[in-house]
């Protein structure tokens, strides 16, 4: 009879959630749904940001906007690389990242160009496979 009353005790406390081995179950359970929402999370960003990119001519350029001196942002430089990809593509590139230069800085998108996407073919110089435009944002 002890034997019996034994085994009710320990089938009762299992019920009860007394065992170790069901409460470690759970909790990796947990963690690994945590992790999977992580996971997700992170994946949904990548696509968004992804889905923000600007082609030209069926290209995307990583082009570069910044102040020629950090006192006066109104002179900058862009940057556009891998012309060779569309030299027509890399142009507007650079007219639009030296356009949002200007909108960001100055609340402006009028921009006197030095050398830019409308330089002539002849004038515009290509160095290391990049176009290095140069202009001024116009501040009324």
């Amino acid at each position: 009879m002890q034997n019996v009353a034994g085994d009710q005790a320990r089938v009762i406390g299992r019920h009860r959630g007394g065992g170790s081995a069901d409460r470690q179950r759970r909790t990796r359970v947990g963690r690994a749904s945590v992790l999977a929402l992580l996971c997700l999370a992170s994946l949904a960003a990548c696509g968004e940001r992804n889905e923000q990119r600007v082609f030209f001519d069926g290209v995307h350029f990583r082009s570069k906007a910044k102040a020629v001196d950090k006192s006066d942002r109104q002179n900058f430089v862009v940057n556009v690389p891998k012309v060779s990809r569309s030299v027509n593509g890399a142009r507007e590139a650079g007219r639009y990242e030296g356009t949002r230069y200007c909108i960001e800085n100055f609340g402006t998108s009028e921009i006197l160009w030095a050398i830019g996407p409308d330089t002539a073919d002849g004038r515009l110089v290509v160095e290391n496979n990049d176009f290095n435009f140069r202009g001024t944002c116009v501040l009324w």
